[in-house]
Parts: structure tokens; sequence; C-alpha cells
């Protein structure tokens, strides 16, 4: 594990000589001390990627050219995959098996967005029809800069392939922040990618409290792009700021998703998707489909088959063989979680399972399993992000009505339905105010489809094509073409 920052291709200790503790949320006990960033430490990241990026030794080379960098990336995490998916259990709590899937979609996602980059290549510009023949005009896509990434603590290396690849493909620089609670696999990204032969600057790893490294970031005036995912209380203060130097900002945000399910679907299938939904990675995940929307005719009967597979959710450190749901990633987000719980009950909400520290764990900062049904429509149980094992249950009649309800929110991130009439699955489907929405399923996720919210739930996608966009800007050249004179001042 390391204990330095990553700046213009070497290991550093920070300028103040600050460090973070780095605790095992499955024990509570410190297992390492990182780096904290200062003011000083991102200046020097940022002017090193300012030089990567004006001379050239990135941003000019060809899409082909990077594309070998991004594959060599890409197969330093498979050499790593079981090693590095080991240190973010211990760094974030999840289950073995779905950290080794995280990791291993983060070298994908370096292997797509080097196929991406070599794609610049064979199509470098766009003709553009013009109705004056006297000139030709073209499009040409050129990266924007140097990138802030801001990435958060649920998927920690996977978040980072997601900000870090599409702008490295696009011949972006990156100065790259993790969460403060989960920074160990982002500093393995940057000794795998100095091991590839990335140029010195290229990628930068800063350490540290968000209220200082990653707030330098967001401030700096040589950073041109902005790159962060999550909550949306601080995305709108990275906006904000952001205005100042017009910087250009891609936000993704938080979530209360709903997922609908009508009386025609399978109860057993149902149940299935909907513990997926919400249970998957211990509810820490921005799309989770939280708001849970059941048609009346099979309610009780979905009801009492969920609270009877939710009890049967094995708990225990994501090391241990069979474990389904580890630890919440910090007393912080256990405190929070506690508090969602116990303001649902103020606001007349039942528990029906769950709703506490998990029995058998006197340490670690498990949280059972929840659900919770009736929360008042105008309540925060129903409307703010938990983001934690907790699931609210709501009956409905009608197709018009579940509609409504579903699509009343802030947030606009994710929706899911499961009908067996296809029909209203895709008339359902269309009719929700979300970015993603899934049919009979819940949270697969795939590098090449887009992925972003509506409303306050962000600006901008990424993943696919879609996340490369974001780290481009599109000139137009336009030539005069005619050996006449324009004609405005020299007459013929």
């Amino acid at each position: 594990m390391r204990d330095k920052l990553y700046i213009d291709g070497q290991w550093r200790a920070p300028a103040a000589g600050g460090t973070v503790e780095v605790i095992n949320p499955s024990t509570e006990e410190v297992i390492h001390r990182i780096a904290a960033a200062g003011a000083e430490d991102v200046d020097l990241a940022v002017k090193a990627a300012r030089r990567a990026f004006d001379d050239g030794s990135w941003s000019k080379l060809t899409g082909t050219e990077r594309a070998k960098y991004l594959r060599a990336i890409a197969a330093g995490i498979r050499e790593r995959q079981a090693e590095i998916a080991r240190l973010e259990v211990v760094d974030n709590g999840k289950p073995f098996p779905e950290a080794d899937w995280d990791v291993g979609d983060a070298a994908g996602c370096f292997d797509f967005y080097a196929g991406l980059a070599e794609e610049l290549d064979a199509h470098p510009e766009e003709a553009i029809a013009l109705p004056d023949a006297r000139f030709t005009s073209k499009a040409v896509k050129e990266p924007v800069g140097v990138a802030g990434a801001i990435i958060p603590w649920n998927y920690p290396l996977l978040m980072a392939a997601w900000k870090v690849a599409p702008a490295l493909a696009a011949g972006c620089t990156v100065v790259l922040k993790p969460a403060e609670v989960t920074s160990l696999t982002a500093l393995e990204l940057a000794d795998i990618a100095d091991k590839a032969g990335l140029p010195a600057g290229v990628l930068n790893v800063l350490t540290g409290p968000g209220s200082v490294a990653g707030q330098a970031i967001i401030d700096h005036p040589d950073v041109d792009k902005l790159a962060f995912t999550g909550s949306t209380a601080v995305g709108s203060k990275i906006m904000a700021t952001a205005a100042r130097d017009i910087k250009r900002v891609s936000l993704e945000l938080g979530g209360k998703s709903p997922f609908v399910v009508f009386e025609d679907a399978d109860i057993g299938e149902a149940v299935e998707w909907i513990m997926f939904g919400i249970f998957w990675n211990q509810g820490q995940v921005c799309s989770a489909t939280s708001r849970v929307l059941v048609q009346e005719g099979i309610y009780e009967r979905l009801l009492e088959r969920l609270v009877e597979e939710t009890r049967k959710i094995r708990i225990g450190d994501g090391l241990a063989e069979g474990t389904l749901l580890g630890p919440l990633v910090s007393k912080k987000q256990y405190d929070c979680v506690q508090a969602a719980v116990q303001k649902a009950r103020t606001e007349g909400a039942k528990v029906l399972t769950g709703g506490g520290r998990a029995p058998g764990f006197d340490k670690g900062y498990y949280f059972e399993p929840t659900v919770i049904v009736d929360p008042p429509l105008d309540g925060e149980t129903w409307n703010e992000e938990i983001f934690g094992p907790v699931v609210c249950v709501r009956p409905f009649s009608t197709e018009e009505e579940v509609v409504r309800l579903a699509n009343h929110s802030r947030f606009g991130l994710a929706a899911a339905v499961m009908s067996k009439d296809n029909a209203r699955a895709e008339r359902v489907a269309a009719a929700f105010r979300a970015g993603i929405v899934w049919i009979n399923c819940s949270q697969p996720t795939f590098t090449e489809a887009p992925w972003g919210g509506y409303k306050q739930s962000g600006i901008g996608r990424e993943l696919g094509r879609w996340g490369l966009e974001n780290y481009l800007e599109t000139k137009q050249i336009t030539r005069f073409a005619s050996d006449k004179p324009w004609g405005w001042y020299i007459k013929d």
C-alpha cells in the first residue's frame, strides 16, 4: 500500500507532510496512512499536466499511439486483478466477488477507450456541406486540455477508469483525486500507468481530503475540465465555482430511482431484481432503485416474499466465502444510514425488517438490509437519497398514477420497470424522466452505453462514445476556395 502522491511521473511526499488514516470498514482498524495533498501539491500536479499537454508529448500523439498505452494499462490491471480486488475489499468493504468484477470492468474500460482512440484516427474530420460553393468546411475534434477528475468511494477503481480512460483516449492530461476514504486502488492505477510507460505529467494522482485537495483542483485556473461523481450538493458547488473560469463540467450526481413492478410480473424474478437493485454494493450506488412501486394486485404477496428473502442475505467480511453484503464504507456513512431509518420511523413509515446494526457484529460498519413501507410521499425517506441497503416500497393502482409517482422527484438518474406486457413496459420506459432505464432488470451497466441523469442527477454522459465527447472540443475550419475576390472591398 502506497503512502505518497504521484506527480509528474514521480512518487512524492506531500509538501505539508500530512496523512489520512485508512480504516478497514469490516474491523474499524487503521490499516494504513496515505498522503494528504495540499494546494501546493495540486499546483505542482496541474503544472505537470499542463506541460504534458502543451508540449504535445501526449496531446499530439495519434489516437493509435495513445491506444497502446491504454491497452498496456488494461493489461497491467488484469495481471494484478485479484490483488487489487482484495485491496478494494479492505478499503471499501464490498464483497470480494463484486470487487473482482469491478476491477475487471475497469480493465475493460481502458480497452474500450483504446478502441475509440483509434477511431479518432480513422475519422479525423467531418466534412460539412455548405450552401455556398466558394467555401469548404470541416469539423475536427481536439482534446479539451487538463482534466480534473474527482471520484467517489463506492466504486474506487472503476470510477477512476470511467474518467481517466476516456480523458487519456481524447488526448487530455489528468489530475485525479480519489475519495479520501478509498484511495488505495487509485494509487495502484498510478503505478500501473507508470509501468506502462505513460509520459510524465499525463496522469497525476493526489490523495487527501476533498475539502483541501479537491477544492484546490476545482479552483485552479489551469484546469480546463472538471469531471465529478458524488453528491448533488457538492456537484452544485463545483458547478458554481467552475462558472468563474467557464470550465467545462460533467457531473454524475445523486439519485432516488424508482422501480415499477406491474402485477403481471413474476414475483420471484421481481424480488431478485429489487434486491440486486438496492442491496448490491451495500446500497451505496447512485443509481440504486430505492423507491419500489408495486401494483396492488401483487403488493402483499411480493412484500412478504421480499422480506423473507431479505432476511436470508448473508452479511459479513467481504473476504469471507459467500458474503453478499459487507459493511458500509465508513462510520460517517453508517451514522447517515442509521439516521435516515430513524427519520423514516418519525415520519410514520414502517420498518418491516432490518433497520440497524447487523446482529452478531460488535465491530465494523455492518448495517442490516432494510425494507420500509408506506413512507409519506412528501417525506425525506421517499424523496432523499439514503445511499445504503434501505428500500422503500409503496403500492400503486394504475399506469398513469405510477408514472406520475415515479417522476415526482428532483432526481432523474435511473428507473426500472417490470412487466410481461412489452408494449406497456416500453410505454412506461419512454415516460420515465431519467437518463438510464431498465426493463425487467435493474443496474446492469455496460461500458458501451451512455450513463448519466436528468434534472439534479447531473450534466453530461459518461461511458460509450458519449464519455469520450466529454473530453473533446469541436473546431470548425472553413476555407475560402474561390479564385475570385470576395468582393466586399476589392471589386473586379
